[in-house]
């Protein structure tokens, strides 16, 4: 070890480093996180660079010239495609279609008369030219290389002019001066800076794909998601053959979008109308079913919430939630109890989002405490009846945003009646086909559903 040389220990899930090892992170309390890297210190200055500053009102910005990738639902996540010069960080479960996602953008990209990169630190470029057989990628505008140090692929970029290159993964690729581990906390930020330097005075739009940890977020430091311009997330359970990418940041669009895959054997398939796909199976009559109408971004998507109420044989009855915030749940439980006299207190409650969706916005509560109460009294609730509303603690039905766009969702999927709050029928025009009943209180919804 050279005497400029020193031992410091890291934390692998912030960051934070130490002069000793201790047993758990000072910073983010995590335990058994901190490992032993070399600090190098070389002595010598990087040249840089002085930029003029100039007048912001000299700056001609334009307007930012979209790439379209040929993939509707990936365009759309993107804000309408892809901007020349931007870092864009994918993540998501093992096995979740990440790479196959990638290889069919670069594809979709190389077909038009792009010229991409696809470096992959993990599959051999036999493994890759398999899997793009099967995927249809064949293309003489496809480049493949199985890299995984940091100064070639950088050399590879540099030296031939590409307008797309995809990193798969970021925890696979090392910088052979710093003496840590590839994917370690030093190893993962450098790479990163790296690529979005190049990403910036190159123009190239530059994919990273990165890997998640046990609780679901990208691993590696927090700055990461920083540097880059925009982080998607592929979500969806691998037993289930839908995915949905959703943006958590894009400087160059909405984070509200999502886009609707579907895993076929021939890759992923674009899902154009997803209210459909949802409700495909949807069983005719069937107690604690209600459909709702909820808003990803600018789409309202129909889906169906499904509820079960049994009793106990437990002393501590059962509460599992999928798709739903459980707290929300079990506030909506507690105004059921109160206002409308429902003892659900002893009793087991399931709740499904069917599809593998996650619904967090308050807009659903009424669909919630109709499952609920269907299932209780064990009548069905209309096949062709949908809600809308947000349910307060006093049982009052509140207004909720974008109500027409999902009363016009819910009549193009062949719904004839609406459930909305009284707040909201005013602002509401007639939808053909489509019957509107306005609702003030929790107990009026459960006589029109229940007493008819």
């Amino acid at each position: 070890m050279k005497k400029k040389d020193k031992l410091i220990f890291r934390c692998q899930s912030c960051g934070a480093q130490s002069p000793k090892w201790m047993g758990r992170c000072p910073d983010c309390g995590d335990w058994d996180s901190l490992t032993e890297e070399r600090s190098i210190s070389t002595g010598k200055s990087r040249k840089s660079f002085a930029a003029r500053p100039v007048p912001i009102d000299s700056v001609d910005a334009g307007e930012a010239q979209r790439i379209m990738t040929g993939i509707t639902e990936f365009d759309r996540v993107l804000g309408g495609g892809m901007v020349d010069g931007s870092l864009i960080l994918i993540g998501g479960d093992p096995g979740i279609g990440k790479s196959t996602l990638m290889l069919q953008v670069v594809s979709f990209l190389s077909r038009s008369g792009k010229k991409c990169l696809y470096v992959s630190g993990e599959e051999s470029i036999r493994q890759i030219s398999l899997r793009g057989k099967r995927l249809d990628a064949d293309s003489s505008s496809l480049f493949i290389v199985s890299e995984t140090d940091l100064d070639a692929i950088l050399s590879l970029v540099e030296t031939k002019t590409y307008d797309a290159v995809v990193i798969d993964s970021i925890q696979t690729v090392f910088h052979p001066e710093i003496a840590s581990t590839p994917g370690s906390v030093t190893q993962i930020r450098e790479a990163s800076m790296q690529f979005m330097r190049l990403a910036k005075s190159t123009g190239i739009p530059i994919f990273l794909v990165g890997h998640v940890t046990k609780v679901g977020a990208i691993a590696g430091p927090r700055i990461m998601e920083h540097m880059v311009d925009t982080v998607l997330y592929f979500e969806g359970d691998k037993s289930h053959i839908f995915r949905i990418l959703r943006a958590v940041k894009n400087r160059f669009g909405s984070t509200n979008e999502i886009g609707v895959f579907e895993m076929r054997e021939k890759g992923l398939v674009e899902v154009p109308n997803p209210s459909a796909v949802f409700l495909s199976e949807r069983s005719t009559v069937a107690p604690g079913s209600v459909v709702t109408s909820c808003m990803e971004g600018t789409r309202p998507i129909l889906v169906e919430i499904q509820g079960l109420v049994s009793s106990s044989g437990l002393g501590t009855p059962r509460r599992t939630v999928l798709g739903l915030d459980a707290n929300r749940v079990a506030l909506i439980m507690a105004v059921m109890e109160k206002r409308l006299g429902m003892n659900l207190s002893g009793l087991d409650i399931f709740m499904n989002v069917t599809g593998g969706v996650r619904i967090l916005e308050p807009a659903v509560d009424l669909a919630i405490a109709a499952a609920l109460a269907s299932s209780f009294l064990d009548r069905p609730v209309h096949k062709e009846t949908t809600l809308i509303g947000e349910i307060g603690l006093t049982g009052e039905i509140r207004a909720v945003s974008h109500a027409q766009a999902r009363i016009k969702e819910a009549a193009k999927m062949g719904f004839t009646t609406c459930l909305v709050p009284s707040a909201a029928i005013k602002q509401l025009s007639r939808v053909k086909g489509m019957t509107i009943e306005s609702i003030s209180f929790l107990k009026d919804a459960m006589e029109v559903l229940f007493d008819g």
